[in-house]
């Protein structure tokens, strides 16, 4: 259960966030940081356990049937990434708290913030695979709130959008792998996708799998040619980039890629796939940083070109490749936070982020420059920090692979070159800003940070000397143990001592630096290079498709939409026609085995009532008021087919939505002139009766086919459990409550987001009320008859005592809380018809929008209550009582996830029609609903 408290928490963290807008700021940033710090003390207290070997694993059962739950798994891998994505949330909390500025809001900041910690500790721990893109597509929504926080600026909102695009469809690439994993598997269960590697490897499917899941992790980790959306994304905040680029979202595709590595690599395709990629994404990252004039673009590149490096470590096929991906996955994210910060504090305190503006800012932020300088000497992989030991180990696996066959030396060799870049860009960062002359054109005097800005930035700078000092002592623990994880075996002997005397990989590390520092020195002539080839906005042509895309399909809507609604019910129906049409041409006999059932008197009586009905609509629906009269015969004789049929409950919904739906539609008719004018063309009628015909004689066939084949259906089981599993007799209600309970969670969430939408389409709509009826009669002078409101006033007391019976009577005779909540409604409606909205605002003043949400909640609420039994969402519990002169009593949970839906039905209905009927009144009155 203490796993699940991990991303519980940092959600809880976000909603504590989003409510502290009216405090103190520091107040703010530290109650925000509660939640994570007790989650990483939950961390810490389980890494005893993981240093042992041990897996821990909790499952909380969500859809049973379908093998579906919450289930969550802490390995050596989840575990960094759990001490990264907390840890450095936790001093970029700190961070924010002095870099944003007072017009910023905070609470909003710290909300989508937490929230994003919450997507990637998701994505960390899942056990299972579509609980984990679940989490994936939150760090992409998540990630787009962040990049666009400062809305008002158009690289801010566009950088959003090509981020979400990028990633978004990425994901969608994932989900389609993750679900031909889980077929070829036959579980979706992490830990049995991850033991069966070699069925996944030699299963037809596995290199398109493969390719699917490979572009989720190399859209969302910038690599080539995805890599052009993470440079425009440094449009967010620098706290938000520091945490995207050292510990989460581009990490997140990293994560991916080693946590799938033992189930997916050891291919040739892999080894091909991700080390290609993984090389051409380092040295493209590593080129263009050395040209970047803003700081954060630099990092921006630099970033790409070390995720590239990973990545081509967890595409080469040596012993201990993977283990100097995860060294490099820590020393990345320390060095790269800091750098972030250290480049956010610069731009705080200058007044601009342009490396040709910032001159020998060392002379007025000395101690900022130093802790920058040892951050930049990391990145570049000098010695005595812990970049350069990765790098070493980096270098030392490049030696040892044969990807290219006989060409594989060319992998040392521009790896090589990469680190040149790397040394290159890095001495760039330095001098250029700290040294190099004076200052140009700064709109402020560069200044030291308040002090605990600082904070965060020499925690990490710490690290990045005690990890290169004394390696085994800081990560020996943590790295071995989700090298195990990600290798899936015992690891081969390794050290990572800082030297390891005069070898190869020394020399290429000595190469770098010193070729790094001339290419520097040299910088002139590779500008003018670089000026001379041909530029490539990613941002314009990006903006250039999205604008081509929408054009596209703006075009081909408006084509399709012209605002005729009998159009679309013509290319609706014709779309019904061929699709459900055709079939029945391949049906050798239309009539099955089964003998139809005689027809009654009854039946025949009833069915032509129907029928009459449904024609007299027809023919009269110009004659709006008689059409609506002939519609609602139809409405009541299918209610009492329901009944001649046995189905109570069904029949008693059906007829109070039929009177409901009347009002609704004489409400909206008042606004109507009471005939439509004719507008069909005698071509048009043929054709709409050749249609209706068609679609008649294919329902009819399809009907007939059914009925004289046998029916196998599902009735039996819930006729047999809805008692024993559900605790009542009435089936409908204990399907609805309970078999069914997550359908009407969801269909009570959408009728009131309907009515929440109806509710503000309505708002101070203008609309023209005529003064007469279609023959030019004025209307009554006595808007509200005193017999009418007499008698919906004696009828309130009896509906709403009618309703309770229906709904307490609902789990074992017909009801239930949706009925009873009709009738309510109905009640209620009664009473603005017969007294009008002012009376009855008068004394029943309702916050519909509040009622709607309670019900929601209530129903919620009882589905959640489930996981503290340790039982599936929405179980339902029922147990027998004796209670004192009554007897004994049932007792049933579903009763108050039925009073959710009861409470939700008769809010949303009295706001769709209240607000309607309002309307009908020349001064909208001042309602609170």
């Amino acid at each position: 259960m203490a796993l699940l408290w991990i991303p519980l928490l940092s959600l809880l963290a976000s909603i504590i966030a989003s409510v502290t807008g009216s405090l103190n700021r520091t107040v703010s940033a530290w109650l925000t940081a509660i939640m994570p710090a007790i989650a990483l003390a939950i961390a810490i207290y389980y890494t005893p356990a993981i240093f042992s070997g041990e897996t821990l694993l909790y499952s909380l059962e969500w859809l049973p049937a379908i093998g579906i739950s919450l289930s969550f798994r802490l390995d050596g891998l989840a575990l960094l990434f759990v001490f990264m994505i907390l840890g450095i949330g936790l001093l970029v909390i700190l961070y924010a708290r002095y870099y944003l500025s007072e017009n910023d809001s905070m609470a909003k900041f710290y909300a989508f913030l937490m929230l994003f910690m919450t997507a990637m500790l998701g994505i960390v721990l899942s056990n299972n695979i579509l609980q984990l893109w679940v989490f994936w597509e939150l760090t992409s929504v998540s990630s787009f709130l962040l990049i666009s926080f400062w809305w008002h600026q158009s690289s801010a909102r566009k950088g959003a959008r090509m981020a979400l695009a990028v990633t978004g469809a990425g994901g969608l690439a994932l989900l389609a792998g993750l679900i031909m994993l889980g077929n070829i598997v036959g579980s979706y269960d992490l830990s049995v996708v991850l033991q069966s590697g070699d069925l996944i490897k030699s299963h037809a499917l596995y290199p398109v799998t493969l390719v699917l899941i490979l572009l989720g992790a190399f859209t969302k980790s910038a690599q080539f040619p995805f890599h052009f959306w993470l440079p425009h994304a440094m449009s967010a905040p620098t706290p938000v980039s520091a945490y995207l680029h050292s510990a989460t979202m581009v990490k997140a595709g990293i994560f991916l890629l080693a946590r799938f590595y033992p189930a997916l690599a050891g291919t040739e395709l892999w080894f091909l796939i991700v080390g290609l990629t993984g090389l051409a994404t380092l040295l493209l990252g590593a080129y263009i940083a050395l040209f970047k004039h803003d700081l954060k673009g630099l990092l921006a590149y630099s970033t790409i070109s070390h995720l590239g490096l990973i990545t081509l470590l967890l595409g080469l096929d040596t012993q201990l490749a993977a283990v100097a991906a995860i060294f490099h996955i820590i020393n990345h994210a320390i060095f790269k936070a800091s750098l972030f910060m250290a480049a956010g504090i610069i731009d705080h305190e200058s007044g601009t982020r342009d490396m040709r503006k910032l001159n020998g800012l060392f002379k007025f932020m000395p101690y900022t420059a130093t802790l920058a300088m040892v951050a930049s000497a990391s990145m570049a992989g000098v010695p005595l920090l812990n970049g350069f030991l990765s790098k070493e180990m980096f270098f030392a696996e490049t030696l040892h692979q044969q990807v290219l066959g006989s060409m594989s030396w060319l992998i040392p060799v521009l790896a090589t070159l990469a680190g040149v870049f790397a040394v290159a860009y890095s001495a760039r960062f330095i001098h250029d800003v700290f040294f190099n002359g004076k200052p140009i054109g700064l709109t402020k005097m560069p200044h030291e940070p308040p002090r605990y800005m600082r904070v965060p930035v020499e925690i990490l700078v710490a690290l990045c000397i005690i990890v290169g000092v004394v390696p085994n002592f800081v990560v020996d623990g943590i790295l071995t143990s989700a090298s195990i994880a990600v290798v899936g075996h015992a690891l081969p002997e390794y050290n990572l001592a800082i030297w390891h005397g005069f070898n190869l990989p020394l020399l290429m590390s000595f190469i770098a630096v010193v070729l790094g520092l001339f290419v520097y020195t040299q910088r002139k002539h590779f500008f003018q290079f670089q000026a001379s080839l041909p530029s490539i906005d990613a941002k314009a042509w990006f903006e250039l498709w999205v604008q081509t895309s929408v054009k596209f399909s703006s075009k081909f809507i408006n084509s399709i939409e012209n605002g005729s609604l009998q159009r679309y019910i013509f290319l609706f129906l014709l779309s019904v026609l061929v699709l459900a049409g055709l079939p029945l041409f391949d049906m050798i006999q239309l009539a099955g085995s089964e003998s139809l059932m005689p027809i009654s008197p009854q039946n025949a009586v009833g069915a032509g009532l129907l029928i009459a009905g449904a024609l007299a609509t027809i023919i009269w629906h110009r004659v709006r008021i008689v059409s609506l009269i002939s519609i609602s015969i139809v409405g009541l004789m299918v209610s009492v087919a329901f009944t001649r049929f046995s189905a109570p409950d069904l029949a008693l919904t059906q007829l109070i939505v039929e009177v409901v739906t009347v009002i609704l539609l004489m409400l909206a008719l008042f606004f109507l002139p009471q005939k439509t004018p004719k507008e069909s063309s005698s071509p048009r009628i043929l054709r709409d009766l050749a249609i209706a015909s068609s679609i008649g004689v294919v329902v009819g066939s399809i009907c007939y086919a059914m009925l004289t084949r046998p029916l196998s259906s599902i009735s039996d089981f819930f006729l047999a459990n809805a008692k024993t599993g559900g605790g009542g007799t009435n089936v409908v209600n204990v399907i609805l409550v309970d078999f069914r309970g997550f359908d009407t969670l969801g269909e009570i969430t959408v009728l009131g987001i309907a009515a929440l939408g109806i509710y503000k389409l309505l708002a101070n709509l203008p609309l023209f009320m005529p003064s007469s009826d279609g023959e030019g009669r004025l209307w009554a002078r006595e808007r509200h008859p005193i017999l009418l409101a007499s008698v919906s006033q004696s009828l309130l007391p009896l509906a709403l005592l009618v309703s309770v019976y229906i709904f307490l009577r609902g789990h074992n005779l017909p009801g239930g809380g949706f009925i009873a909540g009709l009738v309510t409604a109905t009640a209620f409606i009664l009473q603005y018809m017969a007294h009008g909205s002012q009376w009855v605002s008068s004394r029943f003043d309702a916050n519909y929008r509040k009622i709607i949400a309670s019900g929601i909640l209530i129903a919620l609420a009882t589905g959640v209550g489930s996981w503290f039994f340790n039982r599936p969402f929405l179980t339902s519990w029922f147990e027998y009582f004796k209670v004192p002169l009554v007897g004994k009593v049932e007792l049933a949970s579903a009763i108050a996830f039925d009073l959710g839906v009861y409470i939700t039905v008769v809010g949303s209905t009295l706001m769709i029609l209240a607000s309607l009927g309002k309307l009908t009144i020349a001064t909208e009155p001042k309602e609170n609903n």
